[in-house]
This record gives C-alpha cells, structure tokens and sequence, in this order.
C-alpha cells in the first residue's frame, strides 16, 4: 500500500530505519548506498532510532512470522541493525541495551549481494529489510530498497520458492519449518525452542 502525499509524491506505508554503527566502508555499504536514495532513514545514534516497531538481528532466535505482519501495517516501523559480521554479537547487546523495538530475525535466505553471494543467511541489511517488506506483501517497496543495487533482483530471482512460500504461511512455527523444505540444515533438538 503506497500513501499519496498532497505534493503528488508517494511515501511507503511501512517506515523503514537502519541503525548503522560504522563498522564498514560507508562506500560499500547497502544501508547508506539505501538511505542516500530516500529508500530508509539511517540513525548513527541507537536513540535517534524509531522507539515502536521491529528491529532484525539475526541472534534473537523468534523469527519474523504472520504474527508480527500487524506491527509494521499498524504504524510501527521496520529497523534493520547494520553491523559487521565480524561484530555482531557485540553489537546485538550494544543495541538491545538501549531500545524497546521488538527483536526478530529472518528465516533462512540466500544472499545476492557480492560479498556473501549465495551463503544461507549472510545478508546484507538492504537484503534484510527488502525481505520482510516482501513478507508483509510490500513488494514494491522490497524492489525499491534494493533498487540501488546492480545484484538487487537477482536477490528476488535466487529466493523466489522460498520468499513467496514464507509469505503465505500461516504461522511462525509454519513458516520455520518451510526451511526445511528448502534448505539443507539440521533441525533443532526437540528440546530446544524452535524458533516459534
């Protein structure tokens, strides 16, 4: 859904932040690269950041399901936490520490981007954000976020199967186990939490 401004531009429905901790070449970087376009907002203070919404770190261990779909359709805004890979776990608690936004990661992907090309699960923040705008049925908006990029819909292309099975499924726990369907991994323990 696109809001019309009286100015005649369009605004997206859902908002859509970076929290960027300057852990990389800003050159190179897919949330700056976004941001500079007008595709996101970008914070380089975590309390300049949206105070209600969903914030994707890849650590939390609840995936981004049906369940959260009202949040962003609701007014709350989607946050992606842009770090280096090599930093994440002290940036995760570096960020959690200092916001009340809710906590989801992504279910497992192939990256398009030309740093991780095709590793499960190494996606770059414009890949992350595009992903859950796809999810909630925005997918103008996912194509628009990573329009800057020469690789964007190729990462549309190389995770279409999954992409669109996730974002018919019905539930969290439905939607975890689409993975399985789809990528060779190991299932958790059933003592473990499954991520629903």
């Amino acid at each position: 859904m696109i809001i019309w401004m009286t100015s005649g531009d369009c605004m997206p429905t859902i908002p859509v932040h970076a929290i960027w901790l300057a852990q990389d070449d800003p050159k190179k970087n897919t949330a700056v690269l976004a941001s500079k376009r007008g595709d996101m907002k970008l914070h380089k203070r975590i309390n300049t950041a949206p105070k209600r919404g969903i914030i994707l770190e890849p650590l939390c261990g609840k995936v981004f399901g049906p369940e959260d779909h009202e949040i962003l359709l609701n007014g709350g805004s989607l946050v992606g936490l842009d770090c280096s890979w090599a930093h994440i776990e002290e940036s995760v608690q570096q960020v959690m520490k200092k916001t009340r936004l809710i906590p989801r990661m992504l279910p497992l992907l192939l990256a398009a981007n030309p740093v991780n090309w095709g590793k499960p699960g190494r996606l770059t923040t414009a890949e992350a954000l595009a992903t859950v705008l796809y999810l909630v049925g925005e997918r103008e908006q996912a194509e628009q976020v990573l329009g800057a990029f020469r690789w964007g819909q190729r990462f549309f292309e190389l995770n279409k199967e999954p992409l669109d099975a996730y974002a018919l499924a019905r539930t969290s726990a439905e939607l975890v186990e689409l993975q399985f369907e789809f990528f060779d991994i190991e299932r958790p323990d059933d003592s473990e939490e499954t991520s629903s």
